[in-house]
């Protein structure tokens, strides 16, 4: 009996120094995925993501698997048709399933987020708008995943999420350091501002200054333990395919006629439209009593004029609007000073890529080669870039010069802050844009308290442990049978 408890007393107390004796350890990554749709205005994306579900690696806990460009138009397009809407997603679907084990595809969550085109069905059509999300939906629902839902994104939550996304790509919120086991926010933390463009709507998104005075484009958040508050306005109608709707309207109602000079398009391109589509969006205010009755035919003749495209683009904004305000862009709407760097993406890093324009030229360099692609003739830029869509070639001088209206003349940066500005769409091998963010932001990947490290024992010792304590009872019990 005294060597039964002398056994047993062992083993309570290997027992209790096992659950005492801890220390930080590293358990073994499982792998976790998630999607996000971004239903666009003018075409929807697929994104797919993976992380380890220890989310402490040093470069980032969050990586991009697999980007999918659905075809077609965006789900907007799909109103009259809403069952096509549906049907548009399935090859980026099943592209997605091919690169998530089948084991995990039931726990991938999947979310579905519109922005401005199914915003401006919405004002249209609020019954066509439900009908192309149920669509939507109904579609998601016949895969073996966790569809969370669709959502038309407000244009604020748009900016934000882009926002989240540079920041936490970029490492400005928080940062592993493997030296000091735990996260640490980088010193005197580097946050981006956020510029997106994209077919129906722009958004701005930066940490001013001081607090932002107006609660109508004020967000906060908190994000590993510190508070952000944030500044954030959506234009809508202000991107780029919905500008040269509006930049059209515009031209045709100020000159009468059959044929019409565009000073943004190269000259000896022409193009016809028709009245009826400028009643077909918001944007364009079919209402307008300047626009000519009827369906008649109007041809656009290009003219290859820079300064002319400048002040036609000039003519969409309101700045007058702002009065004397510093602290205003155009159509009476408030902005702080600007503060810091900002990423540009989405159209803004696509049209001045095409350019060959990036970030460290000077302002002037950049005008002039925006003007001289602008005297270019449509003979010779269709042989210049055979490759690159004819519906698409002949817009790049309008988006060039509507960019640097919109960031100068609107967003008011200058000759120096022209500098901060970052023309970029990927880091690492993520995407920029609002859909990471909006992952991260669902299902809480970044957490409002601070991040800390898994405490625990090495599997290892645990094993080791339970099999000593589990001999030595055996042994134990056998003595006292003996």
């Amino acid at each position: 009996s005294a060597i039964v408890g002398a056994l047993v007393a062992f083993s309570i107390i290997s027992l209790v120094l096992l659950l005492v004796r801890v220390e930080d350890v590293t358990l073994p990554p499982m792998v976790k995925y998630g999607m996000v749709f971004d239903a666009g205005s003018s075409h929807t994306s697929l994104f797919v993501y993976e992380w380890d579900s220890d989310k402490e690696n040093d470069t980032g806990v969050v990586s991009q698997t697999l980007s999918c460009d659905v075809q077609g138009q965006g789900i907007s397009s799909y109103a009259n048709n809403p069952p096509e809407a549906g049907n548009s997603l399935r090859e980026c679907l099943d592209k997605a399933l091919q690169v998530v084990p089948a084991e995990k595809q039931r726990d991938v969550p999947v979310y579905l987020g519109a922005t401005a085109g199914m915003r401006l069905l919405r004002e249209q059509n609020s019954s066509a708008t439900e009908q192309v999300l149920a669509e939507v939906t109904k579609t998601m629902q016949e895969y073996p995943v966790a569809f969370k839902g669709a959502q038309i994104l407000t244009g604020e939550e748009e900016g934000a999420y882009g926002w989240i996304t540079i920041n936490y790509l970029l490492d400005s919120f928080t940062k592993y350091s493997p030296k000091a086991h735990t996260w640490l926010r980088p010193e005197a933390a580097n946050i981006f501002g956020a510029l997106d463009l994209g077919g129906a709507s722009t958004q701005i998104t930066f940490m001013p200054e001081g607090s932002v005075l107006s609660q109508n484009e004020a967000s906060d958040f908190i994000l590993y333990g510190y508070g952000y508050n944030i500044y954030t306005h959506s234009y809508l109608c202000y991107g780029q395919n919905e500008m040269l709707k509006r930049l059209a309207k515009e031209l045709i109602v100020s000159t009468p006629s059959t044929r019409v000079h565009h000073p943004c398009y190269p000259k000896g391109y022409n193009e016809t439209v028709s009245l009826s589509s400028f009643r077909a969006s918001p944007c364009t205010d079919g209402s307008d009593p300047r626009l000519p009755l009827g369906d008649s035919i109007v041809t656009l003749e290009g003219r290859g004029n820079a300064s002319g495209c400048l002040a036609a683009l000039r003519k969409l904004f309101n700045f007058s609007a702002c009065g004397q305000r510093q602290d205003c862009t155009f159509d009476g709407v408030y902005q702080p000073p600007l503060r810091g760097q900002f990423i540009a993406f989405s159209a803004f890093y696509y049209n001045f890529k095409f350019l060959n324009l990036t970030e460290g030229q000077p302002l002037a360099v950049v005008r002039e080669a925006v003007e001289a692609f602008c005297t270019r003739s449509w003979e010779d830029l269709s042989s210049s870039y055979p490759k690159e869509d004819p519906k698409r070639l002949p817009k790049y001088c309008a988006n060039a010069n509507y960019i640097l209206t919109l960031l100068l003349d609107a967003y008011k940066f200058n000759e120096t802050s022209w500098n901060n500005i970052i023309f970029q769409m990927k880091v690492g091998s993520a995407d920029v844009g609002w859909t990471l963010g909006y992952m991260l932001n669902l299902t809480n990947m970044v957490p409002p308290e601070a991040a800390v490290r898994l405490k625990g024992h090495r599997p290892s010792l645990w094993a080791a442990a339970i099999t000593f304590i589990i001999l030595t009872l055996v042994l134990g019990l056998a003595a006292l049978l003996l």
